[in-house]
């Protein structure tokens, strides 16, 4: 009988619906997810009461609300279609970055790549056009363009879903 690592032993598999959150902003995060089939994404809300969909989370990306296990979560994180997902205690996995190797390497390059996710999404905010934003949606998600609905990617880049149809059509203009 093979003996089972602890990353494998300290994680259940979940189902979770299509519309049905995983996680709800200011609900202590007290789990960590990896997506194994499925998308979804992180969102909150402005002082209006507007949903804003802060980030897209798809199959192999790690599904967190904080970096700090048991403090409050930033955002909301709802299912776009059926999942399947690795859910695990966040505070178990945390315990067991530097005792156990791959869970080491698992967090460190999953934050590492929301970090930068993160990071290029603030540039894009800042200092593109709608078609530069478009541009850098595609090169970080290029397989979403078909499987989530247009009016999420154009909140997630922060303009109107009339702007994201006036910046595919130059983009594909622009390819041709």
């Amino acid at each position: 009988m093979k003996k089972e690592t602890i990353s494998q032993s300290i994680h259940r598999i979940d189902h979770i619906k299509k519309g049905s959150l995983f996680l709800q902003v200011g609900k202590p995060c007290i789990e960590i997810g990896m997506i194994e089939k499925g998308i979804m994404r992180g969102f909150v809300y402005d002082h209006d009461g507007n949903e804003i969909t802060t980030h897209f989370y798809q199959e192999y990306d790690m599904v967190i609300g904080s970096y700090i296990p048991n403090t409050n979560t930033a955002m909301s994180v709802e299912a776009l279609e059926d999942c399947k997902i690795s859910v695990a205690d966040y505070s178990q996995v945390m315990n067991n970055v530097n005792k156990d190797r791959e869970i080491t390497d698992i967090i460190t390059k999953q934050f590492q790549k929301l970090n930068n996710q993160l990071q290029a999404r603030l540039v894009s905010l800042l200092n593109l056009n709608s078609v530069e934003k478009y541009e850098l949606f595609l090169r970080e998600y290029p397989s979403l363009i078909n499987r989530i609905p247009h009016y999420y990617i154009a909140n997630y880049l922060g303009i109107t879903p009339t702007q994201l149809s006036r910046a595919r059509k130059q983009f594909i203009d622009k390819c041709k």
